[in-house]
């Protein structure tokens, strides 16, 4: 990865504008989970700290272009304040004569947080002009927004263009994490894939599939695979139409010496619901009226063995319905597996998507892997092979100053 950080830049008395992703959950004005903005503050605190004049810039929901003003970043501007422990002033624009003057008044180390960028249809269709207006209030760009950087848009890819450009420090901790899981990882390397289906992640797996020595293939999309081999998964979620597909994924891993290992044992109910009656039989033996919906114990078992033998873990998606009870417990015991032989300096744990982080802190071990990416759609298009826009203009100016 060539880009430039936040080592050796000296900010004081610059205009640094700073593209964070604060984009967090939110009910009747209320901030319900404040991760993001714990995440991006040590590199606006670094800033401020080292006497830049910070103006800070996000999305928030998708007001397609104009003012919404339940979709206002005002309410972000006094919890950001509380997390820095430093006044964040706010200004109700993100161009124009109104926020000229603000970034005027700006002493060192002062802190501006402006308006939605979406508010502006020039945001997401990366308009030139619209890009250009938000470089003018600033003399460096630093975007820390890893999780937006899968968007060619005005604020994390137009305005790199247009100013000297760096990588925040959750950016670097984020391409650091994701280099070392699979692009330069240690071996032998090992993925966790899961979730309902395999037409959602045939990218993801095609290039997983070339990168990892062992694919643990779990979830409803586990069922595809077996029904393809023929193996009877009752009323399980699958995909008939993706059989065949799911065979030439299992040639293909062989042709690459990547071994995919199946479930070997289930967890099935009648019902989809809390606390429904369940058993646990081996795959080959489910009966025709139940549905699979977690892996079994013999599954775990091995899955955990596993685990002892590899260096490096990627992981995205869940092993079973684990947002309901007693479905949870394959993904909870091989998540706390995980753990223990990454606090053992053992594994190194990459980690990322909505439901898995969700799984994982359901499992109580979010803060115990190695890294766990809370990026959504940028690391699952990174898993995917996908060049990033926001991230391939941070390399392109790294190798325009001869970095690499």
């Amino acid at each position: 990865m060539v880009f430039r950080t936040l080592n050796g830049l000296d900010p004081r008395g610059e205009r640094v504008l700073v593209r964070a992703d604060l984009n967090v959950p939110m009910h009747d004005g209320v901030i319900t989970d404040a991760t993001r903005i714990e995440r991006v503050a040590p590199t606006i605190r670094e800033l401020a700290e080292k006497g830049a004049r910070v103006i800070v810039l996000s999305h928030f929901d998708r007001p397609k272009g104009r003012a919404v003003p339940f979709m206002s970043l005002r309410p972000i501007a006094e919890r950001l304040g509380e997390v820095l422990g430093k006044s964040v002033a706010f200004v109700p624009e993100c161009v124009g004569p109104t926020v000229k003057v603000a970034v005027a008044s700006l002493g060192d180390g002062d802190i501006l947080l402006l308006e939605n960028t979406r508010f502006h249809a020039g945001e997401e269709a990366n308009d030139p002009e619209f890009a250009q207006a938000l470089a003018e209030n600033a003399d460096i760009y630093v975007n820390d927004a890893f999780s937006a950087a899968h968007r060619a848009h005005a604020s994390t890819e137009g305005v790199a263009r247009k100013l000297p450009s760096y990588a925040g420090r959750l950016m670097e901790a984020e391409l650091g994490a994701l280099s070392a899981a699979l692009e330069n990882p240690e071996r032998p390397v090992g993925a966790i894939i899961g979730g309902s289906k395999i037409s959602t992640k045939l990218d993801l797996i095609g290039n997983v599939l070339a990168k990892v020595d062992t694919l643990f293939i779990t979830g409803a999309m586990a069922n595809t695979f077996l029904a393809a081999e023929g193996i009877n998964v009752g009323k399980s979620l699958q995909e008939a139409d993706m059989h065949e597909t799911a065979r030439n994924i299992v040639r293909e891993a062989q042709e690459k010496g990547c071994e995919i290992i199946l479930p070997v044992d289930a967890v099935i109910a009648r019902e989809f619901k809390a606390g429904a009656a369940s058993e646990t039989c081996l795959i080959g033996e489910v009966p025709d009226d139940v549905m699979i919906l977690d892996a079994g114990p013999r599954t775990v078992e091995l899955i955990s063995d596993r685990l002892a033998t590899l260096k490096t873990l990627v992981w995205n998606g869940p092993l079973g319905a684990f947002e309901i009870a007693p479905f949870d417990r394959a993904t909870v015991a091989v998540a706390q597996a995980a753990a223990k032989l990454t606090q053992e300096g053992k594994l190194r744990t990459v980690a990322g998507g909505g439901d898995t982080v969700s799984a994982l802190r359901h499992a109580g071990v979010l803060e115990r892997m190695s890294y766990v990416s809370t990026a959504g759609g940028a690391f699952l298009e990174w898993l995917e092979g996908k060049l990033l826009p926001g991230i391939e203009v941070l390399r392109t100016a790294g190798q325009q100053l001869g970095l690499d």
